[in-house]
């Protein structure tokens, strides 16, 4: 699918060699929308992929002097949904984050390639649009700011260049007498691209009352707003402004008969077309019900702007991630700039024991882990990342290995459901009554993890084909989460998908891996 594999130790070298090669290169981060077009041969010109994964330090989220929040080029959606700040400073991005996909593609997929992406659909456009957003672009040449509103000429259409890299995601955090919301309408719960979504940023008077409007309370009309922004999503060539509903709302009590006009002009600034999710007229309809909601999530408290202002129903204050205990931990990095190609040796650690293949290089990590090293045990269900059969552990997190390219292994760790056990510092480990017992390396492949004794015991593998990967995210789960509630559990596996039957006994092995795992010793 490529030539050549690039993976650079700083961001003055990928500059160079986005200079040197043009459209041929192409910045790799997450990779979860390039891998599948590469795949289904879309980008064809493309010749070097550039993986800016291994610097350091990009994966930072930060507030300045001057109240601005700054995101990282490499901060994941998992990175969003986890920060106390994004929760409490600009609680629209941080669940719009949420609402991507499922925890293995948060894992991977980056704010800035969903930005640089550039679908109209993406969700975590719309509230840094809202928020009022800018980024900063970076060539050898220099650097240059950019409005994200003057970012976008059109469907999957930017104005970066083929020599920049966006460097810099920045946006004033939201003030104290602000109130922001966003809300998705999809075809199912995770795992779902947008319908529509809609994002709502209003500031209010101070003076009337705001502070004292508790989540779930009464009194709209003591809430006056003396600005708004709504900006919708998946319903137009790139994300728009609803500028008749902001001019309509700014300076007028936030009543319910203001909120339902607010709505109704909303939907008039879309402009949808059918496709396979929607038709235009639901759309439209969509809009309006989409914006009402977010109104009134404003208006009663339930969308957050600082602590003890809500959260809106559906976004955990403690969301599953499955990072693990090392969710803090940055990723492998390396000291010098590496390039790969197809006679370059791939030198990784799986399952514990070191690999080196020599061949393999422009294939996916599922296609190395299965065809070079032998790990059959990782499914190939979509190759899509919709679900989730071939979930494997990279540097500690969960990901869908369909998803990334092979030559990100090199350097880093990777378990499989090969290799997955629980061993303490003795070599010892866990039976299913909570008891210890030897586990000598020569049989650690004989020994089962918890969940997977309970996935047998209470009857939860059904065909087979999915287990693995329900395995590797509900053990990471474990790690993470020693006793999850049934939620937590449920948030877990979105991601993973069962063609079999229902879910029920597959939920119910994991709550009872968690009392194995958690039994005293």
């Amino acid at each position: 699918m490529w030539n050549q594999y690039i993976t650079p130790a700083s961001i003055e070298e990928v500059t160079r060699i986005l200079a040197e090669n043009g459209a041929r290169a192409r910045i790799v981060a997450g990779a979860t929308d390039l891998i599948l077009e590469l795949e289904r041969g879309l980008r064809k010109e493309i010749e070097t992929l550039v993986d800016v994964t291994r610097i350091p330090d990009l994966d930072c989220i930060t507030l300045d002097e001057e109240e601005v929040i700054h995101l990282g080029p490499l901060v994941t959606h998992n990175h969003c949904a986890a920060s106390k700040l994004l929760r409490e400073r600009a609680y629209p991005l941080a669940r719009a984050a949420w609402e991507v996909g499922a925890p293995q593609i948060r894992n991977r997929g980056t704010v800035a390639g969903n930005l640089v992406t550039a679908s109209p659909a993406n969700d975590t456009i719309t509230p840094l649009m809202a928020l009022g957003a800018w980024l900063m672009l970076k060539s050898s040449s220099g650097e240059r700011r950019v409005p994200l509103s003057e970012f976008y000429t059109g469907v999957r259409k930017t104005v970066i260049r083929p020599d920049e890299i966006l460097v810099d995601i920045a946006f004033p955090a939201m003030k104290e007498n602000q109130r922001g919301a966003f809300m998705k309408l999809a075809l199912r719960r995770a795992q779902a691209i947008s319908v529509v979504n809609v994002a709502l940023l209003l500031t209010f008077d101070p003076s009337t009352g705001f502070r004292q409007a508790q989540p779930g309370g009464s009194g709209l009309a003591r809430l006056r707003v003396i600005s708004a922004v709504i900006t919708l999503g998946a319903v137009a060539p790139t994300i728009i402004h609803a500028p008749e509903a902001e001019s309509y709302l700014a300076g007028k009590e936030l009543t319910a008969e203001v909120i339902a006009q607010t709505a109704e002009l909303a939907a008039k600034a879309a402009r949808p077309i059918d496709d396979l999710r929607g038709s235009a007229q639901y759309r439209l309809a969509m809009v309006r019900v989409m914006t009402l909601r977010g109104l009134r999530a404003c208006a009663d408290g339930e969308a957050s702007a600082g602590p003890g202002r809500g959260e809106q129903a559906g976004f955990p204050s403690d969301p599953v991630l499955l990072w693990g205990k090392t969710s803090h931990v940055g990723t492998s990095h390396v000291g010098t700039s590496r390039v790969t190609s197809h006679t370059s040796a791939i030198q990784t650690k799986i399952n514990g024991k070191e690999y080196t293949f020599t061949s393999g290089q422009d294939k996916t990590l599922l296609r190395l882990l299965r065809e070079e090293a032998g790990l059959t045990g990782t499914k190939e269900g979509c190759a899509e990342g919709e679900c989730g059969a071939c979930t494997v552990y990279l540097d500690g997190k969960a990901v869908m290995a369909c998803l990334v390219p092979a030559p990100r292994a090199h350097g880093a760790e990777v378990v499989t459901v090969e290799g997955l056990s629980v061993k303490d510092e003795k070599g010892k480990m866990k039976d299913e009554d909570g008891g210890m017992k030897a586990c000598p390396e020569r049989s650690r492949r004989d020994e089962l993890h918890p969940v997977q004794k309970a996935f047998i015991r209470d009857g939860a593998v059904q065909c087979g084909y999915c287990t693995p990967g329900f395995l590797m995210s509900a053990a990471k789960l474990l790690e993470e989460k020693p006793q999850p509630t049934r939620n937590e559990i449920m948030q877990a596996i979105t991601g993973n998908l069962c063609r079999c039957t229902g879910y029920y006994k597959i939920v119910k092995a994991i709550e009872a891996a968690s009392v194995i795992a958690e039994t005293p010793v």
